[in-house]
């Protein structure tokens, strides 16, 4: 009950009840719920981000790729082995953690801009793979068709209110782990990390294992997005794992805010909206959103859930201080009767 009286868990809180409450107003716009859902699925892989890039302060750069053979094995494995989406989804998910985990323990040999090169070389050569294997990917052709999860007679996701709710659901589900690994010991020991490797080395901290851990980590979450989102659109091509695609998640979560666990959520949505908004500039839409991307660095490089989270938080300790002061006149005063 304690942490229902945070500002930073209310303020969650209530952005997750303002997402959930979307389809009371655009419920009867499929293509709007589409679009907020697809939008939702980036989130879920932008929140791995958040724990390798805001937790850990590693810039891995093949989110992207991660996104995209969730996307693809859940797009193959239903289409061309005519697979249930739960078991290709199952098997996605763990299969790009697995693919996550391996990469980590070449990439993490690396550091700082280095990892960064590496990591985007990573994501390039998953993107090539997926966009020249004609034969297993189809290339540029995609994948049609992606099935819908099964849920007997009871839930009908082909329905895009039904879909909705499912990725909302997972996304809770990431949303609290998220939270939870913030607050737990392995989150203390992954922001000390990206304090400083060495204080982490010095005080006791497994600084490789804790750094593969949130590699693979962010590979996870990229999967289950990936998954996700080749159900919600039905059609992937290439574009699902272009590097294009990281830089994306790496935009959502500048805005919302890194190390935030509402950010990753708040920045996906605006951007996704502007991204909507600017649609018929759609070759120009970077060039908009630029300014707009480098006026939040520069004066909220927090991003706008820890600008927002910043200003509290000095609204809070400036109402402790007069009461403080009020305390100590009281002590004197008493001391003086006395």
């Amino acid at each position: 009950m304690s942490a229902l009286k945070n500002p930073r868990v209310l303020g969650t809180l209530a952005v997750l009840v303002f997402v959930a409450l979307t389809p009371v107003a655009f419920g009867d716009e499929n293509y709007i719920m589409r679009v907020i859902t697809v939008g939702l699925c980036s989130a879920i892989a932008v929140y791995g981000m958040n724990i390798i890039l805001g937790f850990t302060g590693q810039l891995s750069l093949a989110q992207g790729g991660f996104f995209g053979i969730g996307a693809y094995a859940v797009g193959l494995l239903t289409t061309d082995f005519d697979w249930s989406f739960w078991q290709a989804f199952l098997v996605a998910v763990v299969g790009t953690s697995a693919i996550g985990y391996l990469s980590g323990l070449i990439a993490l040999r690396t550091k700082d801009e280095y990892f960064a090169i590496f990591t985007m070389a990573i994501g390039f050569i998953i993107y090539l793979t997926i966009s020249r294997w004609e034969s297993v990917t189809h290339a540029h052709s995609g994948v049609n068709n992606v099935k819908f999860p099964e849920a007997g007679d009871v839930i009908d996701f082909s329905n895009p209110t039904a879909m909705f709710y499912l990725v909302f659901v997972i996304l809770l589900i990431c949303v609290y782990v998220t939270y939870a690994v913030r607050r737990s010991s392995v989150g203390r020991a992954l922001l000390t990390i990206r304090t400083s490797e060495d204080l982490a080395d010095a005080i006791g901290v497994s600084v490789g294992l804790n750094k593969q851990l949130a590699f693979a980590a962010s590979a996870f979450f990229g999967g289950i997005g990936g998954g996700l989102y080749a159900s919600v659109v039905g059609f992937i091509g290439p574009d699902a794992a272009a590097v294009d695609k990281t830089f994306e998640f790496l935009m959502f979560i500048l805005v919302g805010g890194m190390g935030t666990v509402a950010g990753p959520l708040v920045g996906t949505m605006i951007v996704t909206f502007l991204f909507e908004l600017f649609q018929d500039f759609q070759a120009y839409r970077f060039i908009v959103l630029g300014p707009i991307i480098i006026a939040l660095v520069i004066f909220a490089p927090r991003g706008i859930v820890g600008y927002l989270g910043g200003f509290v938080d000095k609204r809070r300790r400036k109402r402790r201080k007069p009461s403080s002061r009020r305390d100590t006149a009281t002590v004197t005063t008493t001391e003086e009767v006395k």
